[in-house]
């Protein structure tokens, strides 16, 4: 029973601001429509004056006065709508700062509950067990990557081997294409090739052979370079 009337109490405390700035603001609109009335009344005396000014100075005087009276009532109401509205700020700003306030209050409870289980030395303690883990995985995947693969070739051989195919490739296009220049068949050789042929002559050119012949032979060398 008495949780109850707690409950209660706490939630008009906590609509009283609601309450309070919506009784500010019904005030204020009417004050505002007075405001406006008013400036109205005030317009129709300063009408009838301007009207009665040469005709009738008494019922221009009379309008007058009744202008001053609405003047005067228009500056007291519009000190109050100012009034009002500052009152209507005060209440809204006090209003968001205790909300505010409160839900910070909530946020620190909330933190506080999780950090609850928590502390510097089991933070500490989780990260050197993460650090050991991972420097386990390195060592596991070093330990993997060493094993090794079975017996590699030998780099000479494979040397010999590609040079032997490359020997092969050239044999090939010689016989396709027809004599190769010198030259281009020591520049395709190997190093050990090379210091053999680059001490032999190259044989002449048959007498009978004429020179369009041999431009031909020229042009079709240097096509298969």
């Amino acid at each position: 029973m008495w949780s109850w009337f707690g409950g209660a109490a706490a939630q008009k405390r906590k609509d009283a601001p609601k309450n309070a700035i919506l009784l500010l603001r019904e005030q204020l609109d009417m004050l505002q429509k007075r405001e406006k009335h008013l400036e109205n009344q005030i317009a129709e005396q300063d009408s009838a004056a301007r009207k009665h000014v040469t005709t009738n100075k008494n019922a221009a005087k009379a309008a007058l006065r009744r202008k001053k009276v609405h003047e005067k009532n228009l500056e007291q109401t519009t000190a109050q709508i100012v009034q009002l509205e500052q009152q209507i700020y005060s209440i809204e700003a006090a209003n968001i700062n205790h909300e505010t306030l409160q839900a910070m209050k909530h946020a620190g409870a909330a933190m506080s509950q999780i950090h609850g289980g928590m502390s510097i030395d089991q933070v500490d303690e989780t990260m050197d067990k993460l650090r050991e883990q991972h420097q386990l995985s390195e060592e596991i995947g070093a330990a993997i990557t060493s094993v090794p693969l079975g017996e590699q070739p030998d780099e000479d051989e494979l040397q010999d081997e590609l040079e032997g195919l490359e020997q092969e490739a050239m044999d090939e296009r010689m016989l396709n294409t027809g004599p190769v220049p010198v030259n281009s068949q020591l520049d395709r050789l190997p190093e050990a090739g090379k210091s053999e042929l680059a001490g032999k002559t190259p044989a002449k050119p048959m007498a009978e052979e004429d020179d369009e012949e041999a431009e031909l032979a020229k042009l079709r060398a240097e096509m298969a370079m």
